[in-house]
């Protein structure tokens, strides 16, 4: 592999980063070995992406908590926003100014930090230990990189379907267990009055988070992983057609045609208010679902849920649930790895993660933190289920380096609007991976 230096792997990275207060130090502990003695002391800077006033009040209290159990630790926290994040990683890596600890999505973004040397083995801390065996393996997978953990999530997200009980028991229809039942149920809905399944791709996500499903269930998960890795990306396995073939046929039989110009909000609507009978969403929506503002009665508290049902002939993880948490990096060149390592366990306890969910609404990866203490039913119930999962799918968009992610964006438009076949969509794609890869 070509040797790059460290400001050729910063503009590769597509991420950014201011810099000012948030360095973290320069040429330091690069081991990431555990330590066993001595009192942890020190300063460690801390770059998270939720400035806003409903997100500070729960990392500031934590910092703080921190701190005070902890009179000769400091910490540096600075909260910036989704783009700002990009940005101000992208100059502090090229300055070797990253912070002690750093937000990173998973996947590809996250790679590349691990890849370029900016990222600290938490293998140590977490492999076969009380904090690593308290989060669920699915989001802990989410950034383990060639056998080894780098990163640590902080919140649980999946993909499921949420479906209106009134519509289903007007319909006739049962949760489906296989995607064929799925499918069969869609014609008593339409007959029912439904559109069966609320879709809107005015913004190419939503349709990239059914094909990541799916490439899951199709394709073996070892195949995705060297497709997705910038050095790999064949994608000649026959799953990824099957995958596109079987998404096409889903939104043809199910839902409205035109989703290219609808947006994922407005199909959403369309569940709530009784117009549609089931819409793919987030665990993260589960909030807007019964909102009082928005969402009527009729609708609140009369909803479920259930997962992606398996598929036939699928080579992949039929068990799989795609989606992805936020979490957090550690600075290989930190000076204070087991300090920053310390705080992360910290803010990843079960009291702390328990009252993020209370506090913020999110779902958490710890074991036992999202309760009916502090959570709707329906969210509890999410989270039991991506903890189970036999595989946390990457959003593809997330995975996969941004070359490669726009060809499966512009070619699943296509799809949709009838441009496209799956195999012309793979062909765009592999040409895209063979560039990428050209450039690894």
């Amino acid at each position: 592999m070509k040797k790059r230096s460290i400001v050729g792997i910063a503009i590769a990275m597509s991420v950014v980063l201011l810099s000012a207060g948030c360095g973290g130090a320069s040429q330091a502990q690069t081991t990431g070995a555990p330590s066993s003695t001595g009192e942890l002391k020190g300063k460690i800077s801390f770059l998270e992406k939720w400035p806003d006033p409903k997100y500070k009040v729960y990392f500031d209290k934590v910092v703080s908590d921190y701190v005070a159990a902890h009179p000769g630790v400091e910490i540096d926290h600075q909260a910036v926003g989704d783009q700002p994040i990009k940005d101000q990683l992208r100059v502090l890596t090229s300055a070797n100014e990253l912070p002690d600890i750093y937000f990173a999505w998973p996947g590809d973004f996250a790679k590349k930090f691990i890849r370029g040397g900016f990222a600290a083995d938490l293998s140590p801390y977490l492999d076969g230990t009380e904090w690593g065996n308290s989060i669920a393996a699915s989001a802990l997978g989410a950034y383990k990189y060639e056998g080894k953990y780098y990163g640590v999530p902080l919140n649980l997200n999946g993909k499921v379907f949420a479906y209106s009980k009134e519509a289903f028991e007007k319909a006739g229809v049962s949760v489906p267990t296989t995607l064929a039942d799925l499918k069969s149920s869609c014609k008593a809905l339409t007959t029912a009055g439904y559109t069966p399944i609320a879709f809107g791709n005015q913004y190419g996500w939503p349709a990239i988070h059914f094909i990541t499903q799916f490439n899951a269930q199709f394709v073996p998960a070892d195949v995705r992983t060297a497709d997705y890795n910038p050095a790999g990306g064949a994608f000649t396995d026959p799953g990824y057609e099957k995958a596109l073939a079987t998404f096409k046929d889903l939104i043809d039989t199910c839902s409205k045609p035109g989703s290219n110009g609808i947006s994922h909000e407005t199909a959403q609507a369309e569940l709530t208010n009784g117009k549609a009978a089931m819409q793919y969403l987030e665990v993260l929506e589960f909030v807007n679902l019964e909102d009082k503002t928005t969402v009527p009665e009729a609708f609140r508290g009369n909803w479920d849920q259930f997962v992606m049902p398996p598929v036939d002939g699928g080579s992949g993880t039929q068990t799989a649930i795609t989606g992805a948490p936020d979490g957090f990096l550690v600075n290989a060149q930190s000076q204070n790895v087991d300090l920053a390592v310390d705080f992360l366990k910290f803010l990843t306890s079960k009291t702390n993660a328990a009252e993020l969910t209370k506090v913020i609404g999110w779902p958490s990866p710890i074991q036992g933190a999202t309760t009916s203490d502090n959570a709707s039913a329906m969210t509890v119930k999410a989270v039991e289920e991506i903890q189970k999962a036999g595989e946390l799918a990457i959003w593809l968009d997330t995975e996969t380096n941004a070359e490669v992610a726009q060809a499966y964006l512009a070619g699943v438009e296509g799809l949709l609007n009838g441009d496209e076949t799956p195999a012309s969509v793979m062909e765009k794609v592999r040409t895209a991976a063979a560039k990428v890869k050209a450039e690894a």
